[in-house]
């Protein structure tokens, strides 16, 4: 997919949240080997350091592999800078692809403008935010230079997030997934209107609900610790979801977060 400055990022990534640092990199090595090349990371997660080591090992160019991290309890500009100076500095990369601002907190737009100023340097492919919505992202389009490329936030079948992809599409900025698989809350993998599909399709409930957000162009990044799990997640693209599939699966939304935020 292409983001507002024309840098492509993959569909599908392979997120690291809750992955221990002592198998972080060999998740990570995995996952490349599987074909993803899309790593998502955090400062908040404690294992870029070894997200920086699979990638730098993997053999595989550098230019192949989208790296993406973020920041968060940045507070002003010159701690903003530090802190983007730090995640560097942990992943042993000469740049981020993507670098994500993990939620609001402190002044929004200082620290804003510090991830723009590293855009400029080139040592940030592109910039977005984690988990902003409503004024909080207003003020941030209000006074940015360079608008968001992503805003990743909680979505998946339970709560599809439709109306807030259309909103952020509308400002250009892409709509990424954290939780695709709704962290497996509400026995979503037990779901009958969801084993239904997955049985018509010859594929799992995890496949079909991933390929639910894929279709709408909804970047995902689905988590697993089992490489099983992690080719599942990757074999998304070889089956459509039709009209009726979606129609049934969008009256299981919620409308309202599963997982304690906003």
């Amino acid at each position: 997919m292409k983001l507002n400055n024309g840098v492509e990022i993959p569909d599908i990534g392979y997120g690291v949240y809750e992955i221990p640092p002592k198998i972080t990199k060999e998740c990570v090595l995995t996952a490349l080997k599987i074909g993803y090349r899309h790593i998502d990371t955090a400062a908040y997660y404690k294992n870029e350091r070894e997200v920086g080591e699979a990638t730098r090992e993997s053999g595989i160019p550098r230019n192949e592999i989208f790296v993406t991290t973020k920041i968060c309890l940045a507070g002003n500009y010159q701690k903003a800078c530090k802190k983007i100076e730090d995640c560097l500095a942990r992943l042993g990369l000469d740049y981020i692809d993507l670098l994500l601002y993990h939620w609001p907190s402190g002044k929004n737009v200082e620290v804003y403008k510090a991830m723009e100023d590293y855009y400029k340097k080139g040592k940030i492919r592109a910039i977005g935010l984690s988990n902003f919505y409503g004024k909080k992202l207003d003020e941030i389009l209000a006074n940015c230079e360079i608008v968001p490329a992503v805003n990743q936030i909680e979505t998946h079948v339970l709560r599809n997030q439709k109306e807030e992809q259309a909103l952020l599409e509308s400002k250009g900025i892409v709509l990424e997934s954290w939780s695709p698989l709704g962290n497996g809350s509400k026995k979503i993998f037990n779901n009958e209107i969801l084993l239904k599909i997955a049985a018509k399709h010859q594929k799992t409930v995890a496949q079909v609900s991933l390929r639910y957000l894929y279709q709408r162009k909804v970047l995902i990044i689905p988590r697993s610790k089992n490489e099983g799990r992690m080719r599942e997640n990757f074999n998304i693209l070889d089956f459509m979801l039709d009209e009726e599939d979606i129609k049934e699966i969008e009256t299981l939304d919620r409308k309202k977060s599963l997982l304690g935020w906003l």
